[in-house]
């Protein structure tokens, strides 16, 4: 768990992190560079979710390296399916991270949506609906392994 003070957010008890595989954790269904390692780390202090509709077909390859199983989307209405899953976690202990389109109401839904920016693109709208934006992954899960990065970003 992590717990952190936000001036303008309040007391925040952080218990899921939910990311998007394609095009966050993965471009072209390989995954990016020093992800396994930072995910190990932050197994330690959150409970690591991954939501794919598996594009590339690698996701089972993906699994096995980060040592977790990722929930399969069903084609259509991707974005609801997705809200859906952090609305079940418990949003106000979820933070989530993706890129597409299909994550803008996932991003929304969750305490804190983190929108990184991605080689696959980041659509307008999650980018807008998200509370913060990060250059890339590494940087999103670096921040959530150091939370006074947090304070500092979302103080109001």
């Amino acid at each position: 768990m992590i717990k952190v003070a936000i001036p303008g957010k309040g007391e925040l008890d952080l218990k899921y992190v939910v990311f998007d595989v394609n095009g966050t954790l993965a471009v072209d269904g390989q995954l990016l560079p020093d992800v396994p390692e930072l995910l190990d780390n932050l197994k330690e202090h959150l409970e690591i979710h991954l939501l794919t509709a598996d594009t590339h077909g690698k996701q089972a390859e993906i699994d096995s390296i980060l040592n977790l199983k990722a929930d399969r989307i069903k084609t259509g209405d991707e974005a609801r399916q997705k809200a859906a899953y952090v609305e079940n976690l418990g949003p106000n202990n979820t933070i989530a991270i993706g890129q597409g389109a299909n994550d803008s109401l996932m991003l929304k839904s969750a305490v804190i949506g983190i929108c990184t920016l991605s080689a696959e693109g980041s659509a307008l709208e999650t980018l807008l609906g998200s509370d913060l934006v990060v250059p890339d992954i590494q940087s999103a899960i670096k921040i959530l392994l150091n939370p006074t990065r947090l304070i500092a970003s979302l103080r109001s």
